[in-house]
């Protein structure tokens, strides 16, 4: 994807979706560095689920450490892979409260060191909840930026720093909402809705996919 196709690519997910947001529910950095960490291979729906009625009761690394293993489990069992994020949920809580006085820090090296909690979360802390201008890249943004051209990578990694270079500085921010919400409602695994796709003449992704006979779309950009 050339430079002013770039421009075209986002200026058009942009008028689409001015105010792009995080689809996890969540009320505080704490609240969103917890949706985050337990978002790991599972769906933001199923998070939020389960968030929904554990933040009522925790919502605070202290609050979450008083409930204890069993009790947190009990709050996110429906959430895949609970057991582990649990255990790592309560240690990142713990180091919360011993290390940064219950306060979830603001550099990538301090939220790195927190267990369960890896580069693609600290990318997500970073950009939502401190908007610095920062590329979390999930399986959606691999797969729209390696299919479109955008930034082709091997590695998360290599799509991560290719997109940091290559997208406008002007677009930085809001550029990881749009790429994942493209991912996830158009520019999908199996079958990328190129025919609703707006962006579509300005994507390397070829030939494009034609509408099969009754197939509904999402309508989203």
């Amino acid at each position: 994807m050339k430079p002013a196709q770039i421009q075209t690519f986002l200026t058009t997910l942009a008028a689409s979706n001015p105010q792009p947001q995080t689809e996890l529910e969540f009320s505080s950095v704490f609240e969103l560095l917890a949706a985050v960490l337990l978002s790991a291979q599972a769906t933001d729906r199923s998070v939020n689920k389960a968030t929904r009625a554990l933040f009522l009761v925790a919502n605070t690394p202290e609050k979450v450490l008083a409930l204890g293993l069993d009790g947190l489990e009990s709050h996110i069992k429906t959430i895949g892979l609970y057991h582990s994020k649990a255990k790592h949920l309560l240690q990142t809580c713990q180091m919360l409260v011993d290390l940064h006085g219950g306060q979830v820090p603001r550099t990538r090296e301090a939220l790195q060191a927190l267990p369960g909690v890896g580069r693609k979360t600290a990318n997500v802390v970073l950009n939502v909840a401190f908007g610095e201008p920062t590329m979390a890249v999930d399986t959606h943004i691999f797969r729209v930026g390696n299919r479109t051209g955008l930034a082709p990578g091997k590695t998360p990694l290599a799509v991560e720093l290719g997109l940091l270079k290559r997208i406008p500085k002007a677009f930085m921010t809001d550029a990881h909402h749009w790429l994942i919400l493209h991912g996830r409602y158009v520019c999908q695994a199996r079958t990328p809705q190129c025919w609703v796709c707006a962006v579509a003449n300005c994507c390397d992704f070829a030939p494009k996919t034609q509408q099969p006979p009754g197939k509904k779309t999402h309508g989203r950009t």
